[in-house]
């Protein structure tokens, strides 16, 4: 297995591209591979493995875990999505800077998120199915979210009347997060 591996402008968000190999009985590929992630300076420790559907327009975010924190690798297997990532640590010199990117079951790239930033996604197809490796077990009491129309970040939603959960719709802001003691579990090394 090779994997080439993307660098985007938040220097810790990483676009992973893995080797597919095609051919008229359809593909194979190694999402992951603990020696070749070490290799490139990937995570090789995941503990959960996510899978979720979503119909058209369904925007899900931003989200992350403060307890344990945790790193997610996501995939879409299945349809097109937005994926977005949020620095939200402490002291950190891209903190409220977001990255998104639209990736298909087609396309098979992945994107990687440490523990320190919130994720979300919203869908493009008519449905999207999307896996995420995770660095932590999930913990109901360790979770939080910040709001996905937040303006002091300002991601660019490729939709315009997004499907919202009410726990999406009420999140705080960052600036709201921040105040927060929880929030001191995400402080950038340095």
């Amino acid at each position: 297995m090779k994997v080439r591996v993307d660098t985007t402008p938040i220097p810790d968000v990483l676009i992973v591209v893995p080797d597919v190999f095609e051919d008229a009985r359809g593909f194979f590929m190694e999402v992951y591979r603990e020696d070749v992630f070490a290799e490139v300076g990937l995570p090789t420790k995941f503990v959960q493995l996510n899978h979720s559907r979503s119909a058209r327009g369904v925007t899900r975010g931003l989200h992350f875990q403060w307890d344990p924190p945790m790193g997610k690798l996501m995939r879409v297997t299945q349809g097109e999505a937005f994926l977005v990532a949020v620095d939200i640590r402490k002291g950190s010199p891209t903190i409220g800077r977001w990255f998104g990117t639209e990736i298909s079951a087609q396309s098979k790239r992945q994107l990687w998120a440490p523990a320190g930033f919130a994720r979300g996604f919203c869908v493009l197809s008519d449905f999207a199915e999307i896996e995420y490796l995770t660095t932590g077990i999930y913990n109901a009491k360790g979770e939080a979210g910040i709001r996905w129309d937040d303006p002091a970040i300002g991601v660019s939603w490729p939709v315009s009347t997004p499907t919202l959960s009410d726990r999406d719709r009420i999140a705080p802001t960052l600036a709201e997060w921040l105040l927060r003691p929880e929030s001191s579990h995400f402080t950038f090394p340095g």
